[in-house]
């Protein structure tokens, strides 16, 4: 339903020459509009399994540059570095836009009176240094050696090797998760783990991945799958999965050298 909601959206098509999805097997093509300058990617519902004990959900975005009149899929396989921008929608307690242009992280919230967005957190920063990490630790048996390592030291606290004490958070919605990190620091970890299905990740990072890290990134932080920066990844196909890492600079730094 949110994916039709999306598509149906025809006032803001005018800009794109073709939209993909995360809940559609191909490209969307607007075959009228092949000149248009952008190409625009969404995770039309994401945490979607939370909606029935109403946890915050929200819908993540990505935006590309159109390589011309010759669209095809391999058109949206781009670097997240080539993002011209991205963002997500949270509906939560507030209903926030939370966006980047390349040039910072700015949150707008709905007024649901008036249906006007205002701007309500401006230049978002991340903090460099945090004691909170969000991670499903009932996958604990199937992580590799680097995860389960940084996440038993994390788990020792002030007298482990990590010298305080840390904090976990979990929502189970990517968008939730990573909007906590944005407002008060924090690390969010999907890693890949030895599972088949997981061996590569489960996110996609299309819709996902390298939204979220151009988000995190522009608001100071890091964003890696395993050591590799996420917007340094080449797209193989278009609902690739990978893992993900992300958030306070000091802290994703510290998890890399588990590596």
């Amino acid at each position: 339903i949110a994916n039709d909601m999306l598509l149906d959206n025809q006032h803001w098509h005018a800009a794109l020459a073709g939209v993909a999805s995360e809940e559609m097997d191909q490209v969307m093509l607007l075959e009228e509009r092949t000149d248009a300058p952008y190409l625009l990617l969404f995770d039309p519902l994401d945490g979607s399994s939370n909606i029935n004990v109403n946890t915050s959900i929200g819908t993540i975005f990505s935006v590309l540059k159109s390589a011309g009149p010759e669209l095809n899929e391999q058109s949206f396989l781009q670097p997240g570095h080539q993002q011209v921008a991205a963002g997500y929608a949270i509906y939560g307690p507030q209903t926030m836009l939370v966006f980047s242009l390349g040039q910072g992280v700015h949150g707008f919230t709905l007024d649901p009176y008036n249906g006007l967005w205002v701007l309500t957190h401006e230049q978002l920063t991340i903090p460099v240094e945090t004691s909170e990490f969000a991670i499903n630790m009932s996958n604990m048996r199937h992580w590799h050696p680097p995860i389960h390592a940084y996440i038993q030291d994390c788990l020792a606290g002030a007298t482990g090797p990590l010298k305080k004490d840390y904090n976990m958070r979990w929502i189970a919605s990517m968008v939730a998760d990573v909007h906590r990190v944005l407002m008060r620091g924090g690390v969010f970890m999907y890693p890949r783990d030895q599972r088949p299905d997981v061996r590569a990740g489960k996110l996609r990072l299309l819709y996902e991945a390298n939204p979220m890290s151009f988000l995190v990134t522009q608001a100071g932080g890091l964003a890696i799958d395993d050591p590799t920066p996420i917007l340094e990844l080449s797209p193989k196909s278009l609902h690739q999965r990978v893992g993900v890492i992300l958030g306070s600079a000091n802290e994703i730094r510290r998890i890399a050298s588990y590596f």
